[in-house]
């Protein structure tokens, strides 16, 4: 009764968070955050570790839905045009990030090729939450809206695949190589290439699935069941629930006949899947962990931050991309979270010693992404004027007396 009473609570703070920040102007994801930070270990303490770790499954079947929602994006049609340019875009802003924290460390700091390849490659990665519910929240569309999400979902791929290479030369520097090159090598696209299979195959099953179902009810629920044997299935296979769930989507929206459907009957349930995990990550958050990071925490911060938006705006440059995009992909890139929490794991595995720093800095910069990454998001898309379904960019499209939907 106790945890059925938390979670209700934890439900109606978030919500309450939502509604003060929208009031303010602001991402009701940066709300549900607050609430969760006030809620657990670091202010009144309601929410304590052991009750956090309780309701891990709930974050992780969020992530999943999530995580489903984004392979909406990946139409073959879509991607046969923007394909190329993604995979260019984001590579840019991997590299961008991973060579900017890397020298600041190495060079900077004086820090080891060990610490610095490692904490470097952590940085590459995105996390897609907040930025899929701020565009949904602001209905936002336009060319910037349209590559956000492909890249994020794509730099997890390119971060996962950095930093089982980064691993690699770190184990190798150390002197601590215990497995041939190959296996160490191999190892993320082994990872990478059974969550990709495992997607297409749970994917192609979905939809012969809800091509039979009979009604929104039966599709909702069968959709979810996939969902959570995927996430499920991905974690005991020691794949990424993440790619799984995004290679399913992207499987189905190719494959059904009218996959909308199955997506819309996912987004009804959502919304409160969505509170509870932003309002939980919010708990997680230690904001001790202020008073141990030291320079080297902030100045991780602000160079991933310039590598992403410098690497993003020099891809997307290469590619002439959007002016839009050019201008603000980068800001709108900023969120990290779960991946990266789990690469920690590895290292605490793996590098023992360098798992305290590196694990202090990424825990500290959750913090700061996670608060403020979704304002940032939201400031992208406002100056790139898309939100409220791009309304903003018509507009000043019909002044010029230019076709609206050329501005598309």
């Amino acid at each position: 009764m106790e945890l059925i009473l938390k979670i209700c609570i934890v439900l109606l703070a978030g919500a309450i968070g939502g509604k003060i920040t929208s009031h303010f102007k602001l991402p009701n994801v940066s709300g549900y955050l607050v609430a969760g930070l006030l809620l657990g270990p670091s202010f009144f303490n309601y929410l304590s570790s052991g009750d956090i770790n309780s309701f891990t499954i709930i974050s992780e079947f969020a992530l999943g839905i999530i995580a489903f929602s984004i392979g909406n994006e990946f139409t073959i049609k879509e991607m046969s045009k923007l394909g190329k340019s993604i995979a260019i875009i984001t590579f840019a802003e991997v590299v961008g990030a991973v060579a900017i924290v890397f020298s600041i460390m190495y060079f900077l700091f004086n820090q080891s090729f060990a610490f610095s390849a490692v904490i470097a490659a952590m940085s590459a990665s995105t996390a897609p939450a907040a930025t899929l519910l701020i565009i949904r929240q602001y209905n936002a569309k336009g060319p910037l809206t349209k590559t956000i999400l492909p890249v994020v979902a794509l730099d997890d791929v390119f971060g996962i695949v950095s930093f089982g290479i980064a691993m690699s030369l770190a184990k190798l520097s150390v002197g601590n190589q215990q497995t041939s090159l190959f296996k160490m090598f191999s190892g993320p696209f082994i990872e990478i290439g059974g969550s990709l299979l495992l997607g297409l195959v749970l994917g192609i099953l979905l939809s012969l699935i809800t091509k039979k179902a009979k009604g929104r009810d039966e599709m909702q629920v069968t959709s979810l069941a996939a969902i959570g044997i995927a996430a499920g299935l991905a974690h005991y296979l020691n794949l990424s629930p993440l790619l799984t769930c995004i290679m399913m989507g992207t499987t189905l929206v190719n494959l059904a006949h009218k996959p909308q459907r199955v997506f819309d009957s996912v987004d009804d349930f959502a919304s409160p899947i969505y509170v509870l995990f932003f309002t939980l990550a919010g708990a997680s958050l230690d904001i001790s962990i202020l008073t141990k990071v030291g320079l080297m925490g902030v100045a991780y911060i602000f160079a991933r931050a310039a590598g992403k938006m410098l690497g993003s705006w020099v891809g997307a440059k290469s590619v002439k991309a959007d002016p839009a995009v050019r201008k603000y992909l980068g800001l709108s890139l900023l969120p990290q979270g779960g991946v990266a929490i789990g690469l920690s794991v590895l290292v605490r595995q793996q590098l023992p010693q360098y798992a305290t720093d590196i694990t202090t800095i990424i825990m500290f910069s959750i913090l700061v992404y996670e608060l403020l990454g979704p304002v940032f998001a939201k400031i992208a898309l406002q100056k790139a004027g898309e939100i409220d379904g791009g309304k903003k960019r018509r507009d000043l499209a019909s002044k010029n007396n230019e076709n609206p939907k050329i501005a598309y």
